[in-house]
């Protein structure tokens, strides 16, 4: 018999946990400590498909960002794990501008980098050729800012030559011309683009950023093979509808070489060659591109074309139904190519005309009077920083009296008088008023 005293002191004795706050229900349960093993060892047996939606979520909070795209790519769909894999690498991250796709931001952005970072004759080509076949199906728009050239050998040093001061004139010439010779060619876009069976938009410039003291000229521009390369892969790549190739010293026979490439594109709707060095030359040629494209859009800022580039271009807008914007701002026109792009009006497609900085007068704004009475498509003309004039103006204001189809009329910096600038912003008014009534 056990003594009661003792059997009641042996009922009151208590265990005491470590922790003072444990209590059964922080215990996790099986389910979670299993996603979370599955999460901690998924580089060694990656466990997704057979997860319900909840655990999939619940593991791609917890998933390393480091794993391999090889693991990842084709494996986690778009969601969480990608937001995270994007706002730890980069500082700023809006999904809007990729469709609201985590993973096609990360893709494209990642491409793009190793595009970027490119050392030709250094970097494998297999570098980004293995990338591929993981962001295929992600890639929708490549936008490339720099363009690495190939590592220039320094120069040899050239010794002196006893007894000879002609062989030494000869060593320091060979010496001279090697150190003249352009760089090399830059990523050849020719062994990629025609992989990517999704790009619709190309955004390319040809130069380094950050180049510091290493400053050439050459490293801002695309060589002849560049070029042709590049012409040869656009074509190859079908699905493109957008190709902007600014800031790259392109001139005339460069455009050419890509134009030639781009005539029979089934798909490419927009051409933006802006800040280049494109003259009459180039102009003829992107006009031989507007007769047999559909393009819609044609920007071609800050270049060097003249009359005759415009005139020709303007000859093309007549066998073009498909151009809807035509941006020639800060180029030559002069009188000779702004009255020849004005009579084109009277018979073409464009809803967007900008002729800004083109040194045109109160010719040219007479001529584009006279097409405002009989025009009916375009909604948007800009003829800023030109000499129109006062008379320029009064021709201006009295086509705007009978034009109900121009919404927007960008005339600052024209020398019109104040008084025609009101009469032509207060027509502007009623005519969108009138379109918003309409729709």
């Amino acid at each position: 018999n056990v003594d009661p005293s003792k059997k009641s002191k042996k009922m009151s004795r208590r265990i005491f946990a470590e922790d003072p706050s444990w209590t059964l229900e922080t215990v996790p349960c099986l389910s979670i400590i299993c996603l979370e093993n599955i999460a901690a060892n998924f580089l060694a047996n990656p466990v997704y498909e057979e997860l319900t939606p909840a655990h999939k979520d619940f593991v791609q909070e917890r998933l390393s960002t480091s794993l391999p795209l090889q693991i990842t790519a084709n494996l986690i769909g778009d969601g969480v794990y990608w937001r995270r894999c994007c706002e730890q690498r980069w500082n700023f991250c809006d999904v809007s501008c990729y469709g609201h796709s985590w993973k096609r931001m990360f893709f494209e952005r990642h491409v793009a980098h190793l595009i970027e970072f490119f050392v030709p004759g250094v970097t494998k080509p297999a570098t980004i050729l293995d990338m591929v076949p993981l962001s295929n199906n992600y890639i929708r728009r490549l936008s490339i800012t720099q363009l690495l050239p190939p590592i220039k050998k320094p120069p040899k040093e050239v010794e002196k030559v006893e007894g000879g001061e002609d062989k030494q004139q000869e060593l320091e010439l060979e010496s001279e011309t090697a150190r003249d010779q352009p760089h090399l060619d830059h990523f050849d876009f020719n062994i990629l683009l025609h992989k990517l069976t999704n790009l619709q938009e190309l955004h390319l410039v040809y130069r380094v950023k950050n180049c510091g003291m290493n400053f050439e000229w050459s490293l801002y521009e695309m060589t002849v093979g560049d070029c042709e390369s590049l012409g040869r892969a656009l074509r190859s790549c079908v699905t493109l509808k957008i190709l902007r190739v600014c800031q790259s010293q392109i001139n005339d026979d460069k455009c050419c070489e890509l134009v030639k490439h781009l005539l029979d594109h089934p798909s490419l709707r927009t051409l933006d060659f802006s800040y280049n060095l494109i003259g009459d030359k180039g102009a003829k040629a992107i006009s031989q591109l507007l007769i047999k494209s559909r393009l819609e859009t044609l920007r071609m800022c800050n270049n060097s074309v003249g009359e005759q580039g415009a005139t020709a271009i303007a000859q093309a807008l007549s066998q073009n139904p498909t151009l809807r914007s035509l941006n020639l701002r800060l180029n030559r026109l002069q009188d000779e190519g702004g009255e020849a792009i004005a009579r084109a009006l009277r018979n073409s497609s464009l809803s967007h005309l900008h002729l800004g900085a083109n040194e045109l007068t109160q010719r040219t704004a007479v001529t584009l009077a006279k097409a405002l009475l009989k025009n009916k498509t375009l909604r948007s003309l800009n003829l800023s920083c030109n000499k129109l004039g006062v008379d320029g103006g009064k021709a201006l204001e009295g086509a705007m009296s009978r034009n109900t189809s121009l919404t927007e009329c960008d005339v600052r910096l024209t020398g019109i008088e104040e008084e025609t600038a009101s009469f032509i912003k207060q027509v502007l008014w009623s005519n969108r008023h009138l379109r918003q009534k309409r729709s």
